[in-house]
C-alpha cells in the first residue's frame, strides 16, 4: 500500500513540475492586462447577437455594477473595439463622459455603458480603439459543393446546438452571461466556431475553409498589432473590452508575449 501511495505522489509531483515554466519568458516590467470579453450590448453586424435593451435603465444599472467590480483592477488605459481612425473622437467623447457621467447616448454599446464607466471609476484618462475590419465568409460550408466531408463540421454543430439549449444563455443574468463569455472553455469554443472548425470544410486538394478561417486569424493579429503600436508607460494597467471572440484570440497572443501579463478576470467578476 505504501508503495502505491508513493507512486501516486510521485506522479502528481512529476505532473506539477512538467507544467512549470522551464525558463523566464516575461519582462520584469510586463504590463498587467485585464482582457475582458462581452457580447455586443448595442447594434452589431455579427451573425449572432444577444437580446439586450441597451437603453433600459435596469440593464444600464446592472452594467454599472459590473463596471464597479472591474474597476477594482484600477486600469490606467482603456482599450475598446473601435478602429484607430476614430481615436480622436473616442477620446473626446470619453473626456466629456468623465466630466458628466450622466450624459445621454442615443445608441450606447458596451463601450459607453461599460468601458467608459470602468475608466471613470478607476480615473483612467486614456482610451484607444484597436479594431481592424476584414471581411470573411464563415458560412462558406453552405457554398461549397462536393466537399471532402468526414461529417465533423455537421456533427459539431449538432452537438453545440444541443449544448447551447442546455446553457440557456439568453435567460441568464448579465453577470452570469459575462462569466460564461470569459470562461476558458467558452473562449476556445468561440475560436473554434468562428474559424478552426472551417478546416474540416474543403474540396479535394483545396483549402476553402482553412483559407476563410485564416482571414479571421489575420484580422485578429492585425488588431493585436494595433494594440502593440500604443505607447504604454511603466506602471500602466490595461483594461481591454471586446467581443469575446477577439478576447479569446488576444488571450492566446498575450499568454505568449513577453510584454503583457494576463490578469484573471474572475478575480474581479464575482
Amino acid at each position: 500500500m505504501n508503495k502505491v501511495i508513493f507512486f501516486i505522489a510521485f506522479l502528481v509531483i512529476s505532473n506539477v513540475k512538467a507544467q512549470q515554466n522551464i525558463f523566464k519568458d516575461k519582462f520584469d516590467d510586463a504590463i498587467p492586462v485585464l482582457n475582458f470579453g462581452t457580447f455586443h450590448m448595442g447594434f452589431t453586424s455579427d451573425a449572432n447577437s444577444v437580446d439586450f435593451d441597451e437603453n433600459d435603465k435596469k440593464n444600464q444599472k446592472e452594467v454599472h455594477k459590473i463596471a464597479k467590480m472591474i474597476a477594482e483592477f484600477k486600469p490606467t488605459i482603456i482599450i475598446v473595439e473601435t478602429t484607430p481612425d476614430f481615436n480622436e473622437t473616442l477620446q473626446k467623447e470619453y473626456a466629456e463622459y468623465l466630466k458628466n457621467p450622466k450624459m445621454k447616448f442615443k445608441n450606447p454599446s458596451e463601450i459607453e455603458l461599460l468601458a467608459y464607466e470602468v475608466g471613470r471609476l478607476s480615473s483612467a484618462t486614456r482610451i484607444y480603439g484597436i479594431d481592424h475590419h476584414m471581411g470573411y465568409n464563415y458560412n462558406i460550408p453552405n457554398y461549397i459543393p462536393n466537399k471532402v466531408n468526414d461529417q465533423t463540421y455537421e456533427r459539431y454543430f449538432q452537438l453545440i446546438n444541443e449544448e447551447e439549449k442546455k446553457l440557456n444563455y439568453d435567460n441568464l443574468s448579465l453577470l452570469e452571461k459575462l462569466k460564461i463569455d470569459n470562461n476558458p472553455q467558452y473562449l476556445d469554443f468561440l475560436i473554434n466556431i468562428n474559424a478552426d472548425i472551417l478546416t474540416h470544410v474543403s474540396t479535394k486538394d483545396k483549402f476553402e475553409g482553412a483559407d476563410e478561417a485564416a482571414k479571421f486569424y489575420h484580422r485578429n493579429i492585425r488588431m493585436y498589432s494595433n494594440l502593440n503600436q500604443i505607447d504604454f508607460k511603466p506602471g500602466d494597467r490595461v483594461f481591454i473590452l471586446m467581443g469575446a471572440t477577439h478576447t479569446a484570440y488576444f488571450n492566446n497572443f498575450m499568454k505568449r508575449s513577453p510584454k503583457y501579463q494576463l490578469v484573471d478576470p474572475f478575480l474581479y467578476l464575482k
